[in-house]
């Protein structure tokens, strides 16, 4: 089977559509970070106990990477009878709406253990939301894109993520800057408050996107897989367990958005919420024009190689923006944070969308890539509070949260070797390999 040319005819508006839809979906997610590390803790949370407060908030970021995986089942199943685009439309609607109502939850003070109950509601539906956001985006993006250049295009939707992460952060600045009466009070609700304004444009923006002509001349061909999760674990079970394994890389950036943030302003070091804030807004700056350079390179030299140099140069990358962390020093920690993050990190970011997706077939692409990463990202997710265990009681041993991280990159890295390349592969016959055409017949509705 053969893809028309209009398959590639719009990789444009495909990749601007996931990048502006992913940006606004990811300041609602990461304002959350900022959050639970700066300001959860005393609103939602037993103050008396400022480590144990500390603890449970950031549990409660990993809440949503936990919930990810059952939204990857049941949006992942549906992504791949329904088409990209209604997963798109209606993942960015659930991520603004529970956004929003975080932004209006009473606090501990208010309403006693119910507060904390209704945060960690809002923030599964959070990761529902999620589960499906990346997967059927970059679905989107990879079936419109030119076959060799679909790492260039599909690195849009980590562009975007990265783009609203920035915006999250600069939204905090001047947020974290209040007194610290208003900023308790009412101060941080406003960026949740926000997502309403985030609601409405990304879907104006996405409803008006076509649906991919790959997928439309599957669906007319042969038909929709009737369940896509049985012809995934058929045909397709190594490579999920390969992005399983790849996409605990995610790792580094839970560590150092959420835990490095809060051991950066802790008792242990001192250092200033807004000068932090700063760092993690100029990494994601750089991250931005990064992300699409690796990602070319990738179309040039195979996504396996720029992979593992973001996954082996994260792991070392850590223990230098840590240990900068520790000493104090803002310019030491604000370079290594640029080229921790915002380099290196980068190169694994930018070419996942591609090198994951190209492991699987049109008809089971999307359950494949939300399955397989909302598994790991799970992980990735209470990396945080792991890591605030492995910290000690006086959250300031670096060293081992290092050790945790670098330890997280070796399944991405062994993935990485075993995985097959794919940058050259027509878009047609990705995920042939795994699974033939007469098989996949036993499981498709006409």
């Amino acid at each position: 089977m053969s893809v028309p040319d209009t398959a590639v005819g719009q990789p444009k508006k495909a990749a601007m559509a996931a990048w502006i839809g992913s940006a606004l979906e990811y300041y609602d997610f990461f304002i959350y970070g900022s959050a639970a590390a700066l300001i959860f803790p005393e609103v939602f949370f037993d103050e008396s106990d400022p480590a144990t407060a500390t603890l449970l908030s950031l549990a409660t970021f990993g809440v949503a990477y936990a919930a990810r995986p059952v939204g990857a089942l049941f949006l992942g199943h549906y992504g791949d009878r329904l088409g990209r685009k209604k997963i798109m439309v209606f993942t960015l609607i659930l991520m603004g709406v529970s956004t929003f109502l975080i932004g209006c939850l009473p606090t501990r003070d208010q309403v006693g253990t119910l507060a904390p109950v209704l945060l960690v509601l809002c923030r599964v539906l959070q990761g529902i939301s999620a589960a499906g956001e990346q997967a059927s985006a970059n679905s989107m993006t990879l079936e419109h894109a030119p076959p060799n250049r679909r790492g260039f295009f599909t690195s849009f939707t980590l562009s975007g993520t990265q783009g609203g992460q920035l915006l999250a952060t600069l939204v905090f600045i001047p947020v974290a800057a209040l007194p610290e009466e208003q900023l308790l009070s009412w101060g941080w609700r406003v960026p949740f408050w926000m997502s309403i304004a985030v609601a409405v444009v990304g879907y104006v923006i996405r409803r008006k996107l076509d649906e991919t002509p790959a997928f439309e001349q599957q669906a007319a061909a042969e038909g929709v897989v009737k369940l896509p999760l049985a012809v995934l674990m058929r045909d397709h079970w190594a490579d999920v367990l390969r992005v399983v394994a790849g996409a605990l890389v995610a790792s580094v950036s839970t560590i150092f958005t959420v835990w490095a943030l809060s051991y950066a302003t802790s008792d242990a070091v001192g250092m200033d919420r807004s000068a932090m804030l700063w760092v993690g807004a100029l990494a994601n700056l750089v991250a931005l024009g990064a992300i699409p350079l690796w990602a070319t390179l990738s179309d040039r030299i195979g996504r396996r190689p720029v992979y593992l140099i973001g996954a082996a140069g994260s792991a070392v990358t850590m223990f230098l923006y840590l240990w900068a962390i520790s000493t104090g020093s803002y310019p030491l920690t604000l370079v290594l944070g640029i080229v921790a993050f915002g380099v290196v990190y980068s190169a694994a970011n930018g070419v996942w969308p591609s090198f994951y997706g190209e492991m699987f077939s049109t008809r089971v692409r999307l359950s494949g890539m939300a399955i397989g990463t909302q598994i790991g990202f799970a992980v990735a997710g209470f990396a945080v509070t792991f890591a605030a265990q492995i910290a000690g009681p006086d959250g300031d041993d670096w060293s081992a949260v290092a050790l945790f991280t670098a330890a997280l990159c070796v399944p991405p890295i062994v993935a990485a070797l075993s995985a097959r390349e794919t940058a050259k592969v027509p878009t047609e016959q990705l995920g042939e390999r795994a699974s033939g055409k007469s098989a996949d017949r036993e499981t498709v509705a006409a």
